[in-house]
């Protein structure tokens, strides 16, 4: 009897709680933002010697006062520019679908931040600089969209895999929200490994919030295979990390094994192979999700907190 009654709490509680969310989502939905896409790679592939002076007037910050005007012209006529142009027209027929991710974004940012304004958004080319595909300022927003044709595009073919499969047009939302929260966590001692596990895990928590339309896949930039591989092994990662004492360790190797974009993650067994990279990140993204779920602090006070407190409350336990 007593099992059947808790049961049934968590089942009441747990309806309640979707309950919440999609008041919430409602109330969202309902925030105005606006939002216009410029095209400015489509300016500049278009503009000519005669026109460029207007160009450089309308976007002067896309023009570095160091650089000659011949060189623009020169820019504008290189066949390699040219073709990466025709790529992006024939990929982005439509930019109806990037619009609307971006909409729900803003409105979901304004509503935690009501003083939050939309930016301009403006796409550009930037030679395939993945490194840089999103820059984001209190008034701009950059998107590097050459970066976003698709992973098996020929443009991409000599980037490795685990990196190009990111290459895709959902993924930009994605980014853009990565780069939001960085602006917003405050973390500036990123020594130990779970130092660096839960400031990648506020990230992920703070798409969680951000863009819920978005699939869990989405947000930490994984294959669905790769996803149902971490969350299979969870509880095997998280014994791999307390048993050799690695939560604590500052080496910053470590980062390299489990942190940073990788192949593989590096726990030197048979099982590399079969592992994505990145597993830090996504056990960081349990440890944030356990605290607030364990506790009634908001997201703004979460993504300000010490790692090691933030831990040390999560109470997190691993799935079996």
């Amino acid at each position: 009897m007593r099992n059947k009654l808790s049961f049934l709490i968590v089942i009441l509680v747990l309806f309640q709680s979707c309950q919440n969310e999609s008041g919430i989502e409602k109330e969202i939905a309902n925030i105005e933002v606006k939002v216009q896409i410029e095209r400015f790679e489509k300016l500049f592939a278009e503009a000519s010697a005669e026109s460029l002076p207007k160009l450089k007037a309308d976007y002067p910050f896309m023009f570095s006062s160091q650089y000659p005007d011949s060189l623009w012209i020169a820019r504008m006529n290189d066949t390699l520019q040219q073709q990466m142009f025709f790529e992006i027209e024939k990929k982005y027929a439509d930019f109806g679908q990037l619009k609307n991710e971006l909409v729900s974004f803003y409105q979901h940012l304004k509503y935690y931040n009501p003083s939050f304004r939309s930016p301009r958004v403006i796409t550009l080319i930037n030679d395939i600089d993945y490194r840089s595909k999103i820059i984001v300022t209190d008034s701009i927003t950059l998107i590097a969209i050459d970066n976003y044709l698709g992973g098996d595009h020929e443009f991409y073919g000599n980037i490795q895999n685990y990196l190009k499969q990111n290459f895709e047009a959902p993924q930009i939302v994605s980014d853009l929200a990565a780069e939001y929260a960085q602006k917003q966590i405050y973390q500036p001692s990123r020594k130990s490994l779970i130092d660096e596990m839960v400031y990648f895990g506020k990230i992920l928590y703070f798409k969680d919030v951000m863009i819920p339309f978005k699939s869990d896949e989405e947000k930490i930039g994984y294959t669905k295979d790769q996803l149902a591989w971490a969350l299979a092994n969870e509880s095997s990662i998280w014994e791999f990390f307390v048993e050799r004492e690695l939560l604590f360790e500052t080496d910053q190797k470590l980062a390299g094994r489990f942190i940073n974009p990788a192949p593989f993650s590096k726990f030197n067994l048979e099982l590399d192979a079969e592992s994505p990279g990145r597993l830090g990140q996504y056990i960081g993204w349990q440890i944030v999700k356990a605290y607030m779920e364990n506790s009634d602090a908001d997201l703004k006070d979460m993504l300000q907190m010490d790692a090691t407190e933030l831990f040390n409350k999560s109470k997190f336990k691993p799935r079996k």
